[in-house]
């Protein structure tokens, strides 16, 4: 790109010890630390300079772990409702949307906010870097990953469970530097992950690191950026679908950067995170007051997985025990854990649509219809400063200008795979 573009400088912290360290090339967690903790970038900048919209994502790169901008960002935008606060009788209701608007000003061709991701963890990836990227997702995620890295020419693998494949839909072929492997039909985002687990520790392949990687999560907060900068304050509630919670760590993390920062207020907002009934695994958590995760059968998680509209919401391992992840967030910052079921968030999609303008996916509906609730009960008052994340949407306005180019699987693997066969056949993948 040809903008005026220097790096933040920015060391690492590890949140257990608050030793703090420099970042060096791809960091995952903190050196020498035993007990599993997240790290944070800590940026030298301390107050954020907006650019304009002409720099995509990367107006947020103060705030940003990178070395590099990449081409074809966009940014969340956000706005104050009036369809849907009139209906909800809310009074400060502002929506932050990422996915395909362009009449709003955002211009994500995957219609959802893991762009804000990938863009970040891709510039945060030197250009010496030579290892493949491996990412395992339930669709959303590989979806952005793959064609960042095809229109950049990065290397990637991508784990999707099978039945997960039509999330994999693109406006233009996909570059051959990018490939798909999937978890066998009746698998879900778990068994992805295993099998991304056996690649990663092959040489010449590297982890992404999920809520790991201090760039997924500071991509994912320019929602809470953009949110902040827009409205002039720090919002009172947060609403968002969560599978993994990392988005919300990242608003959490964002919103204690924002009060440095100094204009914005002091203010840590209420985190109301909300799941797909019935796969609750860290609503039942937080309800027992459990910063362990509660046992939950895999075939049973697999049933409720099945079960759920919201497929992306689907993690069994989530970022929630670790020292600095969801459970931590939250006791600090306060809110809840609330539920939705599939026929609640058709209906708060559908209202969306009719007040707002513009189709939403099923988590953000999830993340709608708990808002709808609150509304009703009380739980927010309608002169509250309410932000809610509609991580996204305008697939179906998207699809309907494009014509649609889907990845198909290089190879399928059983639900447990022998790893063996696993590495040999990727590397056969990457050897062509």
């Amino acid at each position: 790109m040809s903008k005026d573009f220097s790096p933040t400088k920015y060391i690492l912290k590890s949140f257990k010890t608050g030793k703090e360290f420099n970042d060096e090339g791809w960091m995952l967690d903190a050196p020498g630390e035993a007990e599993p903790t997240l790290i944070r970038a800590i940026y030298d900048k301390k107050q954020i300079d907006v650019k304009d919209d002409s720099w995509g994502l990367y107006k947020f790169a103060d705030w940003l772990p990178i070395g590099r901008m990449l081409e074809g960002s966009s940014a969340p935008v956000t706005y104050k409702s009036e369809g849907l606060a009139k209906e909800l009788g809310l009074k400060n209701l502002w929506i932050t949307f990422s996915g395909y608007w362009p009449e709003k000003g955002t211009n994500m061709k995957t219609a959802s906010f893991k762009e804000t991701e990938a863009y970040s963890v891709c510039g945060r990836m030197t250009e010496d870097m030579k290892h493949t990227l491996v990412v395992a997702s339930a669709g959303n995620t590989s979806r952005a990953f793959a064609r960042v890295c095809s229109e950049n020419n990065i290397p990637l693998l991508i784990c999707v469970p099978e039945d997960n494949i039509d999330a994999l839909w693109f406006d233009s072929p996909i570059n051959d530097c990018v490939k798909l492997i999937c978890s066998k039909s009746g698998s879900d985002y778990f068994d992805a992950i295993h099998l991304s687990n056996i690649v990663a520790g092959m040489e010449g392949f590297v982890a992404e690191g999920g809520a790991k990687n201090v760039a997924r999560r500071d991509g994912m907060a320019t929602t809470m950026l953009s949110a902040t900068t827009t409205i002039g304050e720090i919002p009172d509630y947060y609403f968002q679908a969560i599978g993994s919670g990392t988005g919300a760590i990242a608003a959490w993390e964002a919103n204690l950067r924002l009060i440095e920062d100094g204009r914005f207020g002091n203010k840590k907002m209420k985190l109301m995170v909300s799941q797909n009934a019935p796969f609750t695994p860290i609503h039942d958590a937080w309800k027992a007051d459990s910063r362990a995760m509660l046992s939950l059968d895999d075939n049973l998680a697999r049933e409720q997985v099945e079960a759920i509209v919201a497929k992306v919401l689907s993690n069994r391992k989530p970022p929630y025990p670790i020292a600095g992840g969801l459970y931590d967030a939250m006791k600090d910052a306060g809110g809840d854990v609330l539920l939705a079921s599939n026929e609640q968030a058709a209906l708060a999609g559908e209202l969306f649509l009719k007040t707002e303008g513009n189709d939403i996916h099923p988590a953000s509906a999830i993340a709608t219809a708990t808002l709808i609730e609150a509304a009703k009960n009380g739980t927010v008052k309608k002169d509250d400063l309410i932000m809610l994340n509609i991580t996204g949407g305008g697939e179906e306005k998207f699809k309907a200008e494009n014509e649609l180019f889907y990845l198909k699987p290089e190879i399928v693997f059983d639900i447990n795979p022998n790893e063996e066969e696993v590495k040999e056949k990727v590397a056969k993948l990457f050897s062509k």
